[in-house]
């Protein structure tokens, strides 16, 4: 069997097809609409985390505390940073929107706000921060 730095190697030079068998053998689970990079980045960290262990339980909690003071700290879209990425899954789909100064790209559109795309994204009005999962009981 490879070692674990010789299967992280060969991830560089996979195609995203294989990408997508491989994301499927190491997580058991349909690979989501992400670009090659992600890809390789996510399975590389998964090799990682069998070879050597998960994060340990009390980092869990750490990090679910840090991310509950996170969202606490979220009014909405307004305090979101340039250069922020939304990633949302929706109806099987894979949504990447990127938080820019003047508003956000999806794709290669831009648009002045989050609830202008979830609204071109379910065909029905939603509060963008909320469908993103910023604001109220939708956050993670």
């Amino acid at each position: 069997m490879d070692s674990l730095n010789d299967r992280i190697e060969a991830l560089k030079d996979m195609p995203k097809k294989q990408l997508r068998v491989e994301w499927q053998h190491v997580y058991r689970s349909e690979a989501p609409d992400i670009s090659s990079g992600m890809l390789r980045l996510g399975i590389a960290y998964r090799l990682q985390e069998k070879h050597f262990g998960g994060l340990s339980p009390k980092t869990i909690t750490k990090l679910k505390r840090i991310a509950k003071k996170g969202r606490a700290a979220l009014s909405g879209s307004d305090s979101l940073k340039p250069g922020t990425r939304l990633v949302r899954s929706w109806n099987g789909q894979t949504l990447a929107v990127l938080v820019v100064d003047d508003g956000f790209i999806m794709g290669d559109k831009h648009y002045r706000s989050l609830s202008e795309i979830a609204r071109e994204v379910t065909g029905a009005h939603w509060s963008g921060p909320r469908f993103f999962g910023l604001t109220g009981k939708h956050a993670a």
